[in-house]
C-alpha cells in the first residue's frame, strides 16, 4: 500500500530549498554597504515584525511557558545569531566557493549528530545520499579547496566553522523538540525577537561608527528580501518539513541551495554554467534522490 503524497510537505521543501538557494546572492549584495551584523539584526526585527501582526491578525500571539521559552531562545542563538549572523559575517571576507564546500558540510554533522543521539537509524542509503551530494558540492568548487589553506580567510573561515557548527546543533536540538509545540508562528516570533534584539546590541557594539546614509537602497531591499522570504517564508516551511521528515532528509535541501546559487549567478551576474556543473548537478540530485527514495 503506496502512502499518500504530501502535498504541502512538498511544496514546503520546494520553497526552502529555491528561496535559500537565492539568499547567498541576498546576503552577498546586502553587505556591499551594510555592515553584517546590521544586516542580521534588521533582517531578523523586520521578520519578527511581519511574524507579530500575523500572530495579532490570527489572535494566537500568547506566553509560550518557561520551558520552550528557554528552547526557542536557544534555538534563536544556534540557528539565528551563531549560524546565520557569521554566515553573513564570513561571506564578507571569503570567496562564495569556498563558501558552498564548507556549508556543504552541515548535512554530514546532522546525519552523525541523528546517529549518536538516536534521532534516526543510521541507514546506508542516508550515508550514501550525504556522499553523493557532498561529492556533488566539492566537485563543482574543486578548485577553491586551496583557499581552506590561505591565512587572508583564517577569520572567515572561523565564522563560518561556529556557523556550521551551530546550524547542525540548531536542526538536531529543534528537531528533538519538534512534537513540544505545534505553533511554528508563534515560536518564530519568539526566536526572532531574541535574535534580533542580541545582534542589534552586537552591531551597535563592533560598528559605533557606522552611517546609515552609507546604505544603498540595493544593500536594503536586499535585506528587506532576505528578512521577508529568507527569514519568515523559508524558517515556517523549514520548521513545517522538520516536523514531517528527518533532519537528514531536510538538511540534504543545502546541496540543491547549491544549485539554485549557482544558477542565480548566471542569471543575475553573467557567470559561467560549465560541464562541471552539469556533472556535480547530476551528483547532488542522486544524493537527494537516494534520501528521499522509498520503495512502494
Amino acid at each position: 500500500m503506496s502512502s499518500k503524497l504530501d502535498l504541502k510537505l512538498v511544496l514546503a521543501l520546494i520553497i526552502v530549498g529555491i528561496v535559500w538557494g537565492t539568499t547567498y546572492l541576498g546576503i552577498r549584495i546586502a553587505v556591499e554597504t551594510m555592515q553584517p551584523w546590521f544586516v542580521t539584526s534588521i533582517r531578523q526585527g523586520i521578520a519578527a515584525l511581519i511574524v507579530f501582526v500575523i500572530l495579532l491578525f490570527k489572535k494566537e500571539l500568547a506566553w509560550i511557558g518557561w520551558r520552550n521559552f528557554r528552547i526557542q531562545l536557544l534555538l534563536a542563538v544556534l540557528i539565528l545569531v551563531f549560524a546565520n549572523g557569521f554566515t553573513t559575517v564570513a561571506e564578507r571576507s571569503i570567496p562564495s566557493g569556498l563558501t558552498s564546500i564548507m556549508s556543504a558540510i552541515s548535512p554530514v554533522i546532522i546525519f552523525i549528530g541523528s546517529v549518536l543521539f538516536g534521532i534516526q537509524k543510521a541507514t546506508w542509503k542516508g550515508f550514501f545520499g550525504i556522499l553523493f551530494g557532498f561529492t556533488g558540492v566539492v566537485f563543482i568548487f574543486r578548485n577553491g579547496l586551496s583557499d581552506i589553506l590561505d591565512p587572508d580567510y583564517k577569520i572567515g573561515i572561523l565564522f563560518l566553522s561556529v556557523a556550521i557548527l551551530s546550524w547542525a546543533t540548531g536542526v538536531l536540538v529543534s528537531k528533538k523538540h519538534s512534537h513540544e509545540s505545534n505553533n511554528i508562528t508563534l515560536n518564530l516570533f519568539y526566536q526572532f525577537t531574541f535574535a534580533a534584539i542580541i545582534q542589534l546590541v552586537l552591531a551597535f557594539i563592533i560598528y559605533p561608527e557606522a552611517k546609515i546614509s552609507e546604505w544603498s537602497m540595493r544593500s536594503i531591499l536586499a535585506t528587506t528580501y532576505l528578512a521577508v522570504f529568507g527569514s519568515v517564508v523559508a524558517f515556517f516551511c523549514y520548521y513545517y518539513a522538520l516536523k514531517r521528515i528527518s533532519a537528514v532528509r531536510v538538511s540534504i535541501l543545502s546541496y540543491v541551495n547549491t544549485i539554485i546559487a549557482i544558477f542565480l549567478g548566471w542569471l543575475v551576474l553573467d557567470e559561467v554554467i560549465t560541464s562541471d556543473f552539469i556533472v556535480a548537478s547530476a551528483l547532488i540530485m542522486t544524493g537527494v534522490f537516494i534520501i528521499n527514495y522509498k520503495r512502494k
